[in-house]
């Protein structure tokens, strides 16, 4: 076996299961880390960042963008933890996110003796915040971790996991076996009678309505099949838009699925907890819901449903529709009502004014394939509703944890890993200031985002909430901008100042033909409600 030190060991164990990039920021317990990086050459790729939160959500957002693993690298404590939002939210979204943290030397965890960037029990908060975390504590245990990291990644239910790296573990020397990654574990057989089960109450809905979320994501075209089979319309929202292209006649927006909702008698809901429609929109004992999903424990909150089908959405959705053959697929009656609801959305949607208008300028120029990273912004409410996605991961969002300020540098870790694709990051101001310093990132290592913001001077959803739901009690919401024009020309980017959606969309077509860094400011005032379209009042029930 090769001598190699620690650090040798982790990095050649990542170059083994295909990580050729490390989103990273630097520091004094990684030296060694970076040491065998550098001597790695050009088998991998270091992408430094200026705040570590900007290095982890580079990573999140390539492996949203790509449904692949992706790594990043940071020192412990103050480090660790400004990277913790990305990891919460790689753990909501189910991205494939390896976090590689720094640690104190051995010989002093959990001793207090008050190193550099020591903080109590380091490895239980990762544990609260991945799938599975553990500590490296000799060089000849380094590759037997990064494959059981990438395993327990990979298992099942898609989730972040992590590995403490003590810096005397990286500098240390051994001989050291190198590990091929283990094999998956083998597919637990799908439940044929519970399949059986629902196939038959698909079969005999009278009105069949299919919900998809992240989990569904690399589903798409048996979702697209079953849905034709049945004649169902498919609600994506947030995590589950464009896993039916959002053109197609039976895919429904949100306002779409809440007007089903009253009268479907089956949902089959594949990778998807159906937050919004069990918490807010009422159910009956007529509703029957089936459920697919990885991942068993989904199964028992809310609503249990009457299938429970565990197990891959893709396969479980292609065993349905071999049980379903005998059905005629697109019904005349049923794709008629289908268009004509997704008409009277659409026209719906015209409530949402000059944001609609802006939605609709961002589709036209970006290509099929583009990427749209949405906000906490107005603009990126409404675009989780209106906005035409077509095709899966082409809509990117930070899932239930709603992770303000993440935008500009998931675009980043999404652009770098998709290559030529377009990336577009919507953002509002409060949010965008967030990681505005990885700007320079984006010039440094040459990834042409391009960021549109929405200017509004307040964090301006929870001035609109102050003004509506409480009384006008405008507080802590008002904000100070710089000119960002001069920002932009102060981090060597293209910046754009437009007025009104007309405006925005020769603007992007500029920036796109351009291909480098732009940033394109879009002065606004108070905008269109979004949330009608999201918070939708109760339709069945008692």
């Amino acid at each position: 076996m090769p001598l190699m030190s620690g650090g040798d060991a982790v990095v050649k164990s990542l170059l083994g299961h295909g990580i050729s990039t490390v989103y990273c920021l630097p520091g004094v317990q990684s030296d060694h880390l970076f040491n065998a990086m550098f001597d790695a050459g050009d088998a991998i790729r270091v992408v430094h960042t200026r705040h570590e939160q900007g290095a982890a959500y580079m990573a999140l957002g390539a492996a949203l963008a790509t449904g692949r693993p992706a790594a990043y690298s940071v020192v412990p404590g103050p480090g660790f933890l400004n990277s913790s939002a990305a990891l919460a939210t790689a753990y909501s979204t189910g991205a494939q996110v390896l976090a590689l943290i720094g640690q104190i030397p051995s010989r002093a965890i959990g001793k207090g003796f008050g190193f550099l960037h020591e903080i109590n029990d380091q490895i239980s908060i990762l544990r609260t915040l991945t799938k599975w975390a553990e500590r490296v504590e000799r060089p000849q245990a380094a590759p037997g971790l990064v494959a059981q990291a990438f395993w327990q990644m990979r298992d099942g239910r898609h989730r972040p996991v992590a590995l403490e790296l003590p810096p005397d573990m990286l500098g240390a020397k051994a001989e050291v076996g190198l590990l091929a990654p283990l094999p998956p574990a083998p597919p637990a057989p799908l439940d044929e009678d519970a399949i059986a089960q629902a196939a038959a109450a698909l079969a005999q809905a009278e009105c069949p309505v299919i919900f998809v979320g992240g989990g569904a994501l690399d589903a798409s075209t048996e979702v697209r099949a079953l849905a034709e089979r049945l004649s169902a319309p498919v609600v994506g929202f947030r995590r589950g838009k464009g896993v039916l292209d959002n053109r197609h006649v039976l895919s429904q927006a949100l306002p779409g699925g809440h007007a089903l909702w009253a009268k479907t008698d089956v949902v089959l809901a594949v990778g998807t907890r159906m937050f919004l429609p069990l918490s807010g929109w009422g159910t009956d004992d007529k509703l029957k819901i089936i459920k697919v999903d990885i991942d068993p424990a989904e199964f028992d909150r809310a609503r249990a449903p009457v299938s429970a089908l565990t197990g891959d959405a893709a396969a479980i959705l292609r065993r349905l529709d071999q049980h379903l053959g005998h059905v005629s697929p697109m019904e005349p009656k049923r794709v008629a009502a289908s268009r004509a609801l997704k008409a009277r959305v659409a026209a719906d949607f015209a409530q949402l004014g000059v944001i609609l208008d802006y939605l609709k300028a961002i589709r036209d120029v970006l290509p099929d394939n583009g990427v749209l990273i949405d906000e906490l912004t107005q603009v990126g409410y409404a675009a989780r509703t209106a906005y035409e996605a077509r095709g899966p991961r082409s809509f990117i969002s930070s899932g239930y944890q709603g992770t303000l300020g993440w935008g500009i540098a998931t675009a980043l870790g999404a652009k770098h890993a998709l290559g030529d694709v377009p990336v577009v990051a919507l953002s509002g101001d409060g949010g965008f200031m967030f990681n505005v310093q990885e700007l320079a990132t984006a010039v440094r290592h040459r990834i042409p985002i391009v960021v549109i913001l929405f200017n509004d001077g307040a964090y301006g959803n929870v001035r609109n909430m102050q003004r509506k739901d409480h009384g006008n009690r405008v507080i802590g919401s008002d904000l100070i901008n710089p000119d960002f024009m001069r920002l932009a020309d102060s981090f060597g980017i293209a910046g754009q100042r437009v007025a009104g959606p007309e405006a925005l969309r020769q603007a992007l077509e500029l920036a796109l033909t351009r291909n480098e860094p732009t940033l394109i400011e879009v002065p606004c005032g108070d905008m269109p409600d979004p949330w009608r379209f999201i918070d939708m009042p109760k339709v069945r029930g008692p």
